[in-house]
């Protein structure tokens, strides 16, 4: 299961989802220091999963500049 859907991404206010995206990169650097450090991760699934939710928000970040920018463009012929 993922941490967080495509669908909830884009429902959330941009302050959330940058404060979502803060929350995962300190996690995902405090798992990869673990490891590093010679620990045991409890689940290095977790890892995999983080990262692509990092993934799944700053594509959908991109996407919605895209789109504003496009917007302000015309966006028509």
């Amino acid at each position: 299961m993922p941490l967080i859907r495509v669908k909830e991404i884009r429902e959330m206010p941009p302050e959330e989802r940058d404060k979502k995206l803060t929350e995962f990169k300190t996690e995902l650097v405090r798992l990869k220091t673990m490891v590093k450090a010679g620990g045991t991760v409890e689940n290095p699934a977790r890892i995999k999963e983080l990262r692509r939710a990092i993934a799944r928000i700053l594509t959908v970040e991109r996407e919605q500049k895209l789109e504003a920018k496009a917007g302000k463009k015309g966006g028509g012929k």
